[in-house]
C-alpha cells in the first residue's frame, strides 16, 4: 500500500529528517543536507544486573564473545528484523544522539529501510522501536527500492532494472520498473549465515572453536567462491578435543567449501527471481544486467559466479555497503517526487 499525500512542506520536513538503514550487521544514518553521518555495527552491550547499556556500535562489537558474567554483548536484529525490542530501542537512541548533535532541537522524522519480505507484525515492531527511540514520525521504504536509487538505477523508467542486495541477514532480489517491484524474491540468508558456515566447518574439520568476529575476519581475508583463488590465513581458536588454544593455517579452498551452502542458496534465489520476471522486463535485464549491493556482495568471486550461472552481465556497486541508505537519502531530499515509493 502507498501512503496518502499528507507530507508537510519541504522546508519543515527536511529541517529534522533522517534515513536509517537498520541492518542486521551494520546500521547507517543519513541526515538530510549532510549525507551519511554514522556507520556502526548493530551491536549493544548491556549490564546484566542493572539492564543499563554499557556500549553501542563498534565498542560493543569489540566485546562480542569476550564479555564476562556481568555483561551481555548482543545483536538485537536477526535476518533483517528486530528480535530484541528493548536493546534495539537503546541502540537507536544512541545512534540518534550521535547523528543529530546540537543543531537539531526537534524529534526527527525517520525514513527506515526494511526487507521486502517483512511482515505486518515486523513492520509494526520497527515503527514502535523508532518511536520509542525518539522519532516523531516513521516512514518506511523497501530495501531493494532504496538500494536501486542509491546506485542510480532509473526506478521511474518503464524499462526493467534488477538488483540483488546481500545484507547481513537477508538477500533481497527485485526487478523494478515504473517505481514498482515487478518481481521479487527474498531469502533470510546473507553474511551472517556465511560466518556461521565458517564456524561450523572449522569445528567439524579442524576441531577448532572460533567466534563470530573471527569467522568474519577469515571471510574477509580469504573468503572466495572461485577455485583459482588460493591463499592461506592463520586462525586461532580453542581446540575442543584437547581444551587448549590452537592455531591452524586455513586455505581459501577450505573457506570455499564452507561457504557452498549459503552461496548456493543465494544463486538459487537469484534464479527464482529471474523466473518470476515478466518477459518484457526480462529482455531489459539481458541488456542491463544485474547490480549487486550489500556487504555480502563483496565476497570474492561472487559476481563472476553469478555471471557464469545466469549468463547475464553482473556489476558490483561502487559503494555496496552504503547504497541502501544513500537511496533513502535521495527519497528524503525529494520526498514529493518519491512519495509513491513509501510503504504504509
Amino acid at each position: 500500500m502507498v501512503l496518502p499525500g499528507w507530507f508537510p512542506k519541504p522546508r519543515s520536513f527536511l529541517s529534522s529528517s533522517m534515513a536509517i538503514d537498520l541492518g542486521t550487521a551494520n546500521s547507517l544514518v543519513y541526515v538530510s543536507g549532510r549525507g551519511i553521518v554514522l556507520e556502526e555495527p548493530s551491536v549493544v552491550a548491556i549490564d546484566r544486573g542493572s539492564g543499563e547499556v554499557v556500549a553501542v556500535g563498534s565498542e560493543a562489537k569489540a566485546m562480542l564473545g569476550r564479555t564476562g558474567s556481568g555483561l551481555d554483548a548482543l545483536r538485537p536484529l536477526k535476518d533483517g528484523v528486530i528480535t530484541d525490542a528493548t536493546s534495539t530501542v537503546a541502540m537507536l537512541r544512541v545512534f540518534f544522539e550521535r547523528s543529530q548533535g546540537r543543531r537539531f532541537s526537534m524529534r526527527p522524522r525517520v525514513l527506515v529501510c526494511v526487507p521486502n519480505g517483512i511482515t505486518e507484525v515486523e513492520m509494526t515492531a520497527v515503527r514502535t522501536a523508532l518511536e520509542r527511540a525518539g522519532a516523531r514520525e516513521v516512514l518506511l521504504v523497501s530495501e531493494p527500492i532504496a538500494a536501486a536509487l542509491g546506485v542510480g538505477m532509473p526506478v521511474e523508467s518503464s524499462a526493467g532494472s534488477m538488483i540483488v542486495d546481500i545484507g547481513g541477514g537477508t538477500t533481497e532480489i527485485a526487478v523494478i520498473a515504473l517505481t514498482q517491484i515487478a518481481a521479487t524474491n527474498s531469502i533470510r540468508t546473507g553474511g551472517d549465515e556465511m560466518n556461521e558456515a565458517i564456524i561450523n566447518y572449522l569445528k567439524k574439520h579442524f576441531s577448532l572453536l572460533i567466534g563470530e568476529r573471527t569467522a568474519e575476519t577469515v571471510k574477509m581475508a580469504i573468503g572466495t567462491v572461485m577455485e583459482e583463488d588460493d591463499e592461506s590465513y592463520e586462525v586461532s581458536g580453542l581446540d575442543f578435543v584437547n581444551g587448549i588454544p590452537r592455531t591452524y593455517r586455513i586455505r581459501s579452498a577450505d573457506i570455499r567449501d564452507a561457504l557452498k551452502e549459503p552461496v548456493t542458496a543465494i544463486v538459487e534465489a537469484v534464479r527464482h527471481g529471474l523466473e518470476r520476471t515478466p518477459p518484457e522486463l526480462a529482455s531489459d535485464i539481458v541488456d542491463r544486467g544485474i547490480v549487486l549491493t550489500g556487504g555480502g556482495s563483496l565476497l570474492r568471486g561472487l559476481d563472476r559466479l553469478l555471471m557464469s550461472e545466469t549468463g547475464l552481465p553482473i556489476r558490483l556497486a561502487e559503494n555496496p555497503l552504503a547504497c541502501t541508505v544513500l537511496g533513502a537519502g535521495v527519497i528524503l531530499e525529494n520526498i514529493y517526487r518519491y512519495r509513491k515509493l513509501l510503504l504504509h
